[in-house]
């Protein structure tokens, strides 16, 4: 009789691994994973999607907008509407002037800026004219110069001044009394807003120096240790490449004569500076020169030196 060695296999009280019942097992659920991946891509598109500036806004979301100034974003994004449509001749644009005009004395820089470029793209407003005739005179560089560029628009001589310092070495002043603890070097290149010294003010409490343009450090005033006062030069900045050539095509149209220096330091060759900067200097020259000698001005303006 054969001996069955097979009957633990068969033992009514063992169970293989491989016969264990998984139909009734729980399951994890996808759902939270996919919510979180979702959530993931969708907030940021929302956040995208509600600023960004091609975007088309109603009537009434640009009128929302520009009411509110607490939100410099949408503010920018309104007036880039606005802009579009001068752009079109759309007539109904003029409703929103009013709201720009006031933009333009917004506390905020960027607005400000803002709202000069938009005025530039209605040259037959002598309201936007005077708002940036005044804004030739804003404490900030970055909104003089928007306003300057503008003003070419109406034909205006009066941005002559402030052309000519595009083209110019920008010396950068502490804001408050303190001691330099650092300072970038010469030779780098700065962005608005790029922090080029800090200092320790009172209670050693940090206070930056930040850019107001974009450039290159050409000189720097101060070192680690010195004392500075609020109006005390810190740093020299080369102006950027963008500046300089949008100076040289603003001045082929308004240039006279006494802008020539300047310009013409720009046709013999500036180092750091692309071809196409010296290129346009040239042809800037040529067109100031017909011009004067021609005798005709772009528009009925007194020559502003």
């Amino acid at each position: 009789m054969t001996k069955n060695t097979s009957t633990a296999n068969h033992h009514p009280h063992v169970t293989s691994p491989a016969t264990v019942d998984t139909k009734h097992a729980p399951r994890r659920s996808p759902w939270p994973l996919a919510v979180v991946a979702a959530l993931f891509i969708i907030i940021p598109f929302i956040f995208w999607y509600g600023t960004w500036f091609g975007r088309a806004l109603t009537n009434g979301e640009i009128e929302k907008y520009l009411a509110d100034e607490s939100k410099p974003r949408y503010v920018q994004h309104a007036l880039s509407q606005v802009a579009e449509r001068i752009a079109r001749n759309e007539p109904s644009v003029e409703r929103f002037y009013p709201r720009v005009l006031s933009v333009s004395e917004s506390a905020s820089t960027d607005l400000r800026m803002t709202a000069a470029w938009v005025m530039g793209e209605e040259h037959k407003s002598e309201e936007f004219r005077a708002a940036l005739l005044r804004l030739l005179n804003d404490r900030e560089p970055i909104v003089r110069r928007n306003a300057a560029l503008a003003l070419v628009r109406f034909g205006d001589r009066r941005s002559r001044p402030e052309l000519r310092d595009m083209l110019r070495p920008f010396t950068v002043t502490a804001q408050a009394e303190g001691t330099i603890v650092s300072a970038l070097l010469p030779g780098a290149y700065v962005k608005r807003d790029t922090k080029l010294t800090r200092l320790k003010g009172k209670d050693d409490a940090p206070l930056d120096v930040r850019s107001p343009l974009a450039g290159m450090v050409e000189h720097t005033s101060v070192k680690e240790g010195d004392a500075v006062r609020a109006g005390d030069g810190v740093a020299m900045l080369a102006p950027d490449a963008d500046s300089v050539w949008e100076a040289l095509r603003a001045l082929s149209v308004v240039g006279a004569s006494e802008d020539l220096p300047e310009v013409e330091r720009y046709a013999g060759g500036v180092e750091g500076m692309p071809a196409r900067i010296k290129q346009q200097a040239a042809l800037t020259v040529e067109a100031v020169k017909r011009r004067e000698s021609q005798k005709t001005l772009p528009i009925d303006q007194p020559s502003m030196n």
